[in-house]
C-alpha cells in the first residue's frame, strides 16, 4: 500500500506558524488578514506597537507615513529605532524593523506628513483596508477623519501621553457575522424537533451508550404528558427540578448520559428563536430596502429573514452544532449527521433566496457563495450590526457628551482625561509646541483656558480639574513606551476584528490609566 503524498511543505510551515490565531478565527479570518493592508500615519511608539500586532500575525501590507526624521528623543521612547537611524526617516526606520518581525509581509514608506498628504493628495488613503493614526494635532486629526468618512475607511486613532492612553474607532458601518459570544447556546430543537430528528429520537432505544440528547428528550415527553397546562419545555426552576428528578428516578449506577441530560435541562431549551439584536437587524432599512450598493451582509440577511418567517416557522436555520456528548461512536455520529444534514437543507433554501435577490438587483450569482451562507446561517443567533460616529461630531454639541457631566463635573477620572487629552492636542494646533515642553506654569494655565472653552463649545458645563491638566503638562508630551505597547496591543486587537468580521469591536472609544490600572469604554 502507497503512503500518502506529503503536504506541501509551504502550507504545513504556514499552518505551524499561525496555528494558535487560526484557530481563534480560523482560515478564512487568517485569509482575510492576508489580504488586508493599512497605513500607519505617524511613527510613534504607540503607533510601531499597533502595527507590530498586525505584522506579527500576518497582515498583507503595511504603509508608513511620516515625514520626520529620527531624534535623541525618539530613541528614549520607542524600542523600535535605535541610534543607526538618528537623522534618517522615520518611516523608512519603521518599515524596515517591523518587516523584520515577519518577512512574509509587505512593507512600504511614504516620508510625508500626514498634512501634506491630506493638502496634496487626500486620496492616497483611499485604497487601504484601514488607516492606523497617533498622536496628532486636533487640526490635523479632523482633517484625517473626514476624508476617511467621506471614502468609508475605518480609522482607529491612539494616543499615548505618560501613564494615559485612549483608542477611537470612526467607523460608519461594521457587520459582523461571527460575533463568539461568551456563553454560545446550542441550538437543539428538542422543543420543536425537525422531522429526521424526531424519527430519530422516536425509533432509538435509549440506553447508556446513547448521547445524553435522547435521554431527554425520553423524560421531557413523560414530562409534558403530566402537563395540564400543555408547556412543551420547563419555563422555571420548579418545572425544571421535577424534569431533573424524573430523570434521576430512572437512572442506573455510573450512566454518565444520564447526568449529562440531568445537567442539560437549564440549558437545552429555548434557542433557535429570534432575539432582540437579530429582530433589529430584520426591521433596519438597510435590510428591508437593497439596493445594487448593498453589503453582501443585507441580501443574506433578507433572504435570512424570508426563510425565518415564511419557510420555518419563526425559528432561525439549524446551526448544525452539538456538544460533546458521552456515547459510544455510532450513536453519536448518527446523531450528528441528521442534525448537519438539517443544517444544509435550511442553509441551502437561504443561499436560493440570496440568489433570487441578486438577479432582482442585477448582481452576478457569484458575489454570495454558498459557504458564506452557511456561515451566516450557523451564526445567525449571533450576528451584529455596529453603526460608527464621526470623530468630528465629538467637537460639536450632541446629547451623548452630556450624560458625561454629573453636578458640573465629568464623571470619573477616566472621562477627564480624555478630554484633558483633547485640550493637549488643541493646544498643540493653536500654540505650536507641546503643553510643558519648556515653562510648565505658562503653559497649565494656557491649557486650562483652551480646556474650558471647548467644554463650554460643548455645552458642557463642567470642568477639569487643575490636578488631572497639571499632569498632562507634567508630562510635557513624553511616551511611555511600556503604556504604548498595553495600547497598542489592544488597538491591533480591534484591527483584527474589523479585518476578519469577527468579534465585537470597541464601541467606540477606550480610555486607559496605568497609575490605577483602570479602564472604561465610552460611546462619544
Amino acid at each position: 500500500m502507497s503512503s500518502p503524498a506529503p503536504k506541501s511543505p509551504e502550507l504545513s510551515d504556514k499552518s505551524k506558524k499561525y496555528d494558535r490565531q487560526i484557530r481563534l478565527w480560523g482560515e478564512h479570518g487568517q485569509t482575510l488578514l492576508e489580504t488586508a493592508t493599512v497605513c500607519l500615519v505617524n511613527v510613534t511608539a504607540v503607533g510601531c506597537e499597533t502595527a507590530k500586532g498586525l505584522v506579527l500575525p500576518g497582515i498583507g501590507g503595511f504603509t508608513v507615513a511620516d515625514g520626520s526624521t529620527v531624534t535623541e528623543e525618539d530613541l528614549g521612547n520607542n524600542f523600535f529605532l535605535d541610534s543607526s537611524y538618528l537623522g534618517k526617516s522615520k518611516a523608512l526606520a519603521c518599515m524596515q524593523l517591523l518587516q523584520e518581525l515577519n518577512p512574509d509581509v509587505n512593507g512600504d514608506y511614504v516620508e510625508e506628513s500626514a498634512d501634506f498628504i491630506l493638502a496634496n493628495r487626500p486620496n492616497f488613503f483611499d485604497s487601504f483596508d484601514l488607516v492606523i493614526a497617533s498622536n496628532l494635532n486636533e487640526q490635523t486629526l479632523l482633517i484625517l477623519a473626514e476624508r476617511l468618512w467621506e471614502v468609508n475607511v475605518p480609522l482607529i486613532y491612539c494616543r499615548s501621553l505618560g501613564m494615559l492612553g485612549t483608542i477611537r474607532l470612526q467607523i460608519r458601518e461594521h457587520c459582523i457575522v461571527e460575533a463568539h459570544p461568551d456563553n454560545r447556546q446550542f441550538d437543539l430543537r428538542l422543543e420543536h424537533p425537525f422531522d429526521a430528528l424526531r424519527e430519530h429520537l422516536d425509533g432509538t432505544e435509549v440506553t447508556s451508550k446513547v448521547p445524553w440528547l435522547l435521554v431527554l428528550h425520553k423524560y421531557l415527553n413523560v414530562w409534558q404528558k403530566q402537563r395540564a397546562d400543555g408547556a412543551q419545555t420547563p419555563r422555571n426552576y420548579k418545572e425544571k427540578s421535577q424534569l431533573k428528578e424524573s430523570i434521576r428516578k430512572e437512572m442506573k449506577k455510573d450512566e454518565e448520559n444520564y447526568e449529562e441530560a440531568i445537567k442539560a435541562v437549564n440549558t437545552a431549551f429555548g434557542a433557535g428563536q429570534v432575539p432582540k439584536s437579530l429582530k433589529a437587524i430584520f426591521e433596519d432599512d438597510a435590510c428591508e430596502q437593497l439596493n445594487k450598493k448593498s453589503n453582501v451582509f443585507w441580501i443574506m440577511a433578507k433572504a435570512l429573514k424570508h426563510f425565518v418567517i415564511h419557510e420555518n416557522d419563526g425559528h432561525l436555520p439549524l446551526p448544525g452544532v452539538l456538544p460533546d456528548m458521552t456515547a459510544n461512536t455510532d450513536s453519536y455520529i448518527a446523531l450528528q449527521h441528521i442534525y448537519r444534514q438539517q443544517a444544509l437543507q435550511d442553509a441551502d433554501q437561504v443561499y436560493h433566496k440570496c440568489q433570487e435577490y441578486l438577479k432582482q438587483l442585477a448582481l452576478p450569482g457569484d458575489s454570495i457563495d454558498e459557504r458564506s451562507v452557511r456561515l451566516i446561517c450557523r451564526e445567525a443567533a449571533g450576528l451584529a450590526v455596529i453603526r460608527g460616529t464621526r470623530i468630528s461630531e465629538e467637537y460639536e454639541k450632541n446629547s451623548r457628551l452630556l450624560t458625561l457631566v454629573e453636578d458640573n463635573e465629568l464623571q470619573g477620572n477616566l472621562t477627564a482625561y480624555n478630554f484633558a487629552l483633547r485640550a493637549y492636542e488643541r493646544f498643540l494646533s493653536e500654540c505650536g509646541n507641546i503643553p510643558g515642553e519648556c515653562i510648565v506654569e505658562q503653559d497649565i494655565g494656557r491649557l486650562k483656558s483652551i480646556a474650558a472653552k471647548m467644554l463650554s463649545d460643548l455645552g458642557m458645563h463642567a470642568t477639569i480639574s487643575d490636578d488631572v491638566l497639571h499632569e498632562i503638562c507634567r508630562y510635557g508630551g513624553s511616551e511611555l513606551h511600556a503604556v504604548s505597547a498595553f495600547i497598542g496591543g489592544c488597538a491591533a486587537q480591534e484591527v483584527i476584528k474589523i479585518i476578519t468580521k469577527q468579534y465585537k469591536p470597541i464601541d467606540n472609544t477606550f480610555i486607559y490609566n496605568a497609575i490605577t490600572t483602570e479602564s472604561v469604554t465610552l460611546k462619544l
